[in-house]
């Protein structure tokens, strides 16, 4: 009984305090910050879903799993607003804090509870911005599993580690690879040595089973969903088309910061973001190389720090896919685990200086990418309403979304669609519209077959209003939309009359129907 409670108090502090620390952010920045790019990317497929449409066949998406776990909360208090959407990602990101908490709680015999606190602290800002929330709590979740299982592998936990692998694919196919790259690392780590595990060719039929049973709802989905199997087929194909899973950026080595200019916070921030996408790679190749040369001298390896070990080199993949700090915090979560955990059963000469430098890095690296930190403390935010609810948002949106507004009075009354290309789905969610294309975010070169099925779409639709964000994208000249789209761009001058008056910048431009009202 005294062994129950000795394990169950820690993991009650690890919900309270993860429970906590979300409200906390929640409070300070939910109102602030929006961004029609990849938050709307969210939103309007939130919305969608609730319309009763699919991801991925109705409209451009991520996986499903974020967006049904986003439409069931939403209509569960009947709303489809921005800040319904940031509370359901705050309820997600809650349980993802409350894994990585548990981990370190349970990893050292006496829980420091001051210690939990900069941890918390320091998972936290790092769960940036709103709309990666899922992105930055799946990690956890992962690194838990594979922690149960390496803790004491069992035919029952390698069905339960496999069932979560599945279930995280829902979610992100991305992440269910890193679970599954990771879940053969852990069964090739209990193949060295002797143990009470089962079998690895029995141990990898069980856990197989478990991320079939996991993935059920999109296997479902493609089994009786008309149109989603070959909706799901092609968005696997395009990415082998593109040979790429994002729009890579130059990795910011530290040693590419111009030192010359001299000690600023601009030069610490890069050195210490160029440190930590250096970190990610590192901490993983010394993990599994001392991971498994423990297993190899049949000496005990900390559960929690195989489980990081393990999928540190598969998140990495995430942090070097986009070279930026969206995609720093979802690939670093295995590192800060891993540091954390040896950090707990430290002496405290070692514990607290080690612990203040990470959780300071930290929020140095990632303060500035929090809209509450943003409003506060970098631009002047100004008060706007998008879709009913008041916001904090900086002047630059703002302005667009004054003009969107005018534009769907003037040119798309009474709910008439619109297209607004590539780069802005926000702008549907934000005036409740369709979007009368799939491809909702228009980033890379598509086919003439492909763009000539979203120009009938865009027909049949008879959108009102087009803006056209001719934007190079990562200073691309290659990836502005008349040039990964020219056979769209083209239909829209030719079918669409030029609008000045509501572009604040060069890079818009306007056009309305023919037949829209003048």
């Amino acid at each position: 009984m005294n062994t129950h409670a000795s394990q169950s108090k820690p993991i009650v502090d690890a919900l309270l305090l993860a429970a906590g620390t979300v409200l906390a952010l929640f409070f300070w920045e939910s109102h602030q910050g929006f961004s029609l790019w990849d938050e709307g990317f969210l939103w309007y497929g939130a919305q969608r879903v609730i319309a009763g449409e699919v991801p991925i066949r109705d409209f451009m998406s991520y996986d499903p799993g974020r967006y049904y776990w986003s439409a069931a909360l939403m209509s569960l208090w009947g709303d489809s607003g921005i800040i319904a959407l940031r509370v359901a990602t705050a309820v997600f990101q809650a349980m993802g804090l409350f894994a990585g908490l548990a981990l370190i709680s349970l990893s050292t015999a006496k829980p420091d509870r001051l210690f939990s606190l900069v941890a918390a602290i320091t998972l936290a800002v790092w769960m940036s911005p709103p709309y990666r929330l899922f992105d930055n709590s799946l990690p956890y979740v992962l690194i838990g599993a594979l922690a149960f299982l390496v803790q004491q592998p069992s035919a029952r936990r390698f069905f339960l580690t496999g069932m979560t692998v599945g279930l995280v694919a829902v979610f992100g196919r991305n992440h269910g690879v890193y679970g599954v790259a990771a879940s053969l690392g852990a069964m090739t780590f209990f193949a060295l040595g002797r143990g009470n595990d089962p079998g690895v060719v029995k141990a990898f039929a069980i856990w197989s089973a478990g991320v079939v049973i996991g993935f059920i709802p999109v296997l479902a989905m493609v089994a009786v969903v008309p149109g989603f199997a070959l909706a799901f087929w092609e968005s696997i194909r395009f990415l082998f088309e593109i040979q790429a899973t994002n729009l890579p950026l130059p990795i910011p080595w530290p040693w590419r910061i111009p030192y010359w200019q001299g000690l600023t916070v601009v030069l610490v921030h890069g050195v210490l973001v160029g440190l930590l996408f250096i970190a990610v790679i590192v901490s993983g190749v010394l993990g599994i190389a001392w991971s498994f040369r423990q297993r190899l001298r049949n000496k005990p390896v900390p559960a929690a720090l195989l489980a990081s070990a393990l999928l540190a080199l598969p998140y990495a993949h995430y942090a070097y896919s986009r070279a930026d700090l969206d995609h720093l915090g979802p690939g670093i979560p295995p590192f800060l685990i891993a540091c954390l955990v040896l950090l707990a059963s430290q002496p405290s000469r070692i514990k607290w200086p080690l612990a203040a430098l990470l959780c300071g890095a930290s929020l140095l690296v990632m303060l500035p990418t929090h809209p509450g930190w943003e409003c506060f403390a970098i631009s002047k935010c100004v008060e706007a309403d998008v879709a009913g609810n008041r916001l904090r948002i900086d002047p630059r949106t703002a302005a667009e979304l004054e003009m969107l507004n005018k534009l769907a009075d003037r040119f798309a009354p009474g709910g008439r669609s619109f297209v607004a290309a590539p780069f802005w789905p926000g702008a549907y969610a934000v005036l409740g519209r369709k979007s009368p294309m799939w491809e909702i975010y228009a980033l890379s070169p598509r086919s003439e077959a492909f763009q000539q099925a979203e120009i009938e779409r865009i027909e049949a639709a008879n959108p009102g209003f087009a803006v056209i964000n001719d934007y190079p994208l990562d200073r691309r000249d290659e990836l502005r939309f008349r040039n990964t789209h020219p056979m769209i761009d083209q239909y829209i001058r030719d079918h669409f009359e030029p609008l000045t008056g509501y572009a604040q910048r060069r890079a818009y431009r306007v056009y309305r129907s023919r037949q829209a009202p003048r």
